[in-house]
């Protein structure tokens, strides 16, 4: 019996040993999954966290999945708002981050909205320079990205500049480049947009302003042809003298 009683504690050391061996395998696959899992964490971090500076860098799936994207206003022009894109900073990653921090902005359209010249003028005058904003990406054409354009109006709200503009009547509703017809954000979106359109024509804002009868008048005196072909004689005889 002692005998016996001495072979226990090997009998159990060479079951667990058994044991080990049997499930070594699925040991190794579970920790090969999590090595695997742990690296396209880290590449969806990476992506997350770059600093876009061209249109053209920005992932295809970023777009498809209208992302929002954080950045700086630089400059109001024609085409739309040169911004500097400013990535979600990470701790383990940050180090890296700072060798990716190059110049370059990304040209950001008002997506829906056709801008008028007043249109950028009140932009102008609103933004600040430097202001933070977000970005949600809907479409790209070249280098140009169309995307809802949020900025902050105090403490606890904000505007979508898209809205805004419509709403003040400084510009028309048009298709969102980059959103296909059949899609579910797009009429959401786009009944949005119109919704806000219609409170400026409501309200005779903007390019929706009726224009009195001396205004009417005026311009149906410039557009006569007769009127036209004066103008034309008077800035000949001009020349000619």
């Amino acid at each position: 019996m002692a005998g016996q009683r001495g072979k226990e504690p090997a009998n159990y050391i060479a079951r667990l040993s058994e044991w080990a061996d049997a499930h070594l395998t699925l040991i190794r696959n579970i920790s090969t999954g999590m090595a695997i899992a742990g690296v396209i964490l880290l590449t969806k971090s990476v992506k997350l966290t770059t600093k876009f500076t061209n249109a053209l860098e920005i992932p295809i799936e970023f777009i498809e999945k209208n992302v929002k994207l954080r950045g700086r206003l630089h400059q109001i022009t024609e085409q739309g708002l040169e911004i500097e894109h400013v990535p979600i900073i990470l701790p383990i990653i940050s180090s890296l981050q700072r060798k990716w921090r190059t110049d370059g902005l990304l040209l950001v359209r008002l997506a829906g909205v056709a801008l008028t010249p007043d249109g950028t003028v009140w932009l102008q005058k609103e933004l600040k320079p430097s202001q933070m904003m977000w970005f949600q990406l809907l479409g790209r054409k070249d280098s140009m990205l169309d995307c809802l354009v949020v900025v902050s109006k105090g403490r606890f709200s904000s505007i979508c500049l898209n809205e805004e503009i419509l709403k003040q009547g400084l510009g028309r509703t048009v298709r969102v480049e980059g959103l296909s017809h059949e899609s579910r954000i797009y009429w959401k979106l786009h009944k949005r947009l119109l919704q806000a359109e219609l409170k400026a024509v409501k309200r005779s804002k903007g390019i929706w302003k009726e224009a009195t009868f001396f205004e009417k008048l005026r311009e149906h005196i410039n557009n006569n042809k007769y009127v036209q072909k004066l103008k034309q004689f008077a800035t000949w005889l001009r020349i000619r003298l």
